[in-house]
């Protein structure tokens, strides 16, 4: 078992992998560490995956940063010895093939989404993305760390934030943010958000089922 703490790295660009991680209420974004400093996401892992194995399997170099930004637990499993369980059980191995097409399907849209969607757009998919992970309605979300996430400067996510508050699709807080309209939020996201949580159920059916 692994604690794992808003804001800490797990792994640094070009770190070795040693564990995979299977997060239970944890929430782990891999971001590329830009020259000047700014961050964009390309993935993130929560309860529905694992992180450590499939961006691994050669180099076993981490293409990226793993920062958390939900604190929570996870299962940590070495890498020889989750490797050793694939290539014997046939079932877990169909399994973590099955999450690894689901991941590029993710990374795909996320990528996607980065180019075309509006902040708006995308913040509203990222706080439904969080409270899917966290199952409840009060989702553990700073402005500092979700800006990050956006690549947005602060003022404007805070700008954004305001006006999804004024329309009464959230309400703000120190540290997080409450869903009030999770209906209402779902329309005024992108497409992202629904599509990704289609091929999650088509690939691994028991993920996102509760909300």
């Amino acid at each position: 078992m692994a604690d794992l703490r808003r804001g800490t790295a797990v792994y640094e660009t070009g770190d070795f992998i040693r564990h995979a991680y299977f997060p239970h209420d944890a929430i782990v974004s891999l971001v590329n560490v830009l020259e000047d400093g700014r961050t964009v996401e390309v993935a993130n892992f929560g309860c529905e995956g694992m992180f450590g194995l499939l961006s691994a399997l050669v180099t076993r170099e981490s293409f990226g940063r793993y920062i958390v930004h939900v604190s929570g637990t996870a299962s940590r499993i070495s890498f020889e010895q989750l490797n050793e369980i694939r290539n014997t059980r046939p079932g877990i191995r169909q399994i973590i093939m099955r999450y690894g097409e689901a991941l590029l399907a993710r990374t795909f849209q996320i990528l996607s989404c980065n180019a075309v969607h509006t902040v708006e757009e995308r913040c509203c998919g990222w706080i439904l993305n969080t409270q899917d992970r966290v199952n409840q309605d009060v989702v553990p979300l700073t402005h500092e760390f979700l800006a990050e996430l956006l690549s947005v400067q602060r003022p404007t996510l805070s700008a954004v934030l305001g006006r999804l508050q004024a329309q009464g699709l959230i309400s703000q807080h120190r540290g997080a943010v409450a869903v009030l309209d999770r209906d209402g939020l779902e329309q005024a996201a992108c497409e992202c958000h629904t599509k990704i949580r289609q091929v999650f159920r088509r690939l691994l059916p028991h993920t996102y089922s509760s909300t």
